[in-house]
């Protein structure tokens, strides 16, 4: 039924394969027995091995077992959502916070929730997919903006005036180039303009700002950007997602985000897990440096290779190489040479940037980086890059 499309990908090197591993400890991977070092995890702050998330999703199954059995607006809510949800909105500085069952869900349940038929939603042209899928959800008109293009911001904003209600949405990290939205213009913009400014700190959470609170706090933005979306599966090593912001707007989402309410509440154990994992990030601020500086020397050992790195200001480091093929085969190297780190082709990047987009976490020893940056090295001597 399918075999022409697929032949199709296959011939312009886009067809995807599941990795399977067989087990991780946060920085290595084993496959088919082979230990594999781990480079492009979302894992930031190693936390998903971390044995207080580890102790508090256990005490939480034993309490409550494992799923949660209906939506939150049926019997799914239950006082540790609660209690997530208010350390949340604590933690990112907001009135309130709601729970999604993934970022993909938050975003496609956020943007269609609030904006709609006579609204005008302006999206980054390298928004994440979820973002693009959560506009095409809502019937509002879409306006997509230049990449961190505030001049063409602008230009959008003086021609939408009729607009009902206007969203500006924007990643706070750029999930495939490493890169910072420039939140501070943005709001300035929306503030002028009387916009609502929408950031979805999945990469940010845990990676920017002094304390790891994300964008926000990195751009000293408190109480002037009005829906921070943000994911507990990444940094914070656990899995699910929320909104945060004023109590109307979470009210208004309990009642209009379809993918909340029509969804399976998220497992009780997950949320404990990821109180536990926020309290880890305020007791252990040395994993933020840690972070960083295992980013810092990973970036400068590929720059003093000649390795291009881009736009990057982040631990996702992507070494651009523009072939789809191309970048698949160097991927198989890396992998052959004991690195894990993926291959990005489009759709997921734009066509002709095909990319290895590896990443840094806290968990990384100097020693992994350094093995890393000889595999590289070895890569660049071959001719491969």
């Amino acid at each position: 039924m399918f075999e022409h499309e697929l032949s199709q990908l296959e011939q312009k090197q886009l067809i995807r394969h599941l990795m399977v591993v067989d087990s991780s400890d946060g920085t290595h991977i084993t496959v088919n027995g082979k230990s594999i070092l781990l480079m492009c995890s979302n894992d930031y702050l190693g936390l998903s091995h971390h044995p207080a998330l580890r102790l508090a999703a256990r005490q939480s199954m034993e309490k409550n077992g494992f799923g949660s059995g209906a939506s939150r607006l049926v019997s799914g809510t239950s006082a540790l959502h609660q209690e997530l949800e208010k350390r949340i909105a604590f933690f990112k500085g907001t009135e309130s916070a709601l729970l999604f069952n993934s970022g993909y869900a938050a975003n496609t349940g956020i943007i269609p929730a609030i904006a709609s038929t006579g609204d005008v939603v302006l999206s980054d042209k390298l928004n994440h997919a979820s973002i693009i899928d959560g506009c095409r959800l809502s019937t509002a008109e879409v306006l997509v903006y230049r990449h961190k293009d505030l001049d063409h911001i602008e230009q959008l904003l003086q021609k939408c005036r009729h607009a009902r209600r206007t969203l500006i949405v924007t990643d706070g990290v750029f999930s495939m180039d490493g890169d910072i939205a420039p939140l501070p213009g943005i709001v300035s913009l929306a503030e002028k303009y009387n916009a609502v400014v929408m950031v979805d700190d999945a990469h940010a959470t845990g990676v920017l700002g002094r304390t790891g609170r994300g964008s926000v706090e990195h751009f000293g933005l408190s109480g002037r950007v009005h829906i921070q979306m943000g994911t507990l599966g990444k940094s914070l090593g656990s899995f699910g997602a929320y909104a945060a912001g004023s109590r109307e707007l979470i009210d208004f989402l309990i009642n209009h985000a379809r993918s909340f309410i029509y969804s399976t509440a998220l497992p009780s154990s997950f949320c404990a897990a990821s109180l536990a994992a926020i309290n880890v990030l305020e007791q252990e601020p040395e994993r933020l440096e840690a972070l960083w500086k295992n980013r810092n020397r990973f970036v400068n050992g590929l720059k003093a290779l000649g390795i291009i790195t881009k736009d990057s200001e982040t631990p996702i480091v992507p070494v651009h190489i523009g072939d789809s093929g191309q970048a698949l085969r160097l991927a198989e190297k890396l992998f052959s040479f004991g690195v894990y780190a993926t291959a990005i082709r489009p759709p997921t990047v734009p066509s002709g940037s095909a990319r290895i987009r590896t990443t840094v976490t806290a968990a990384h020893s100097e020693e992994d980086i350094d093995v890393a940056l000889d595999v590289f090295k070895r890569l660049r001597q071959e001719g491969c890059l």
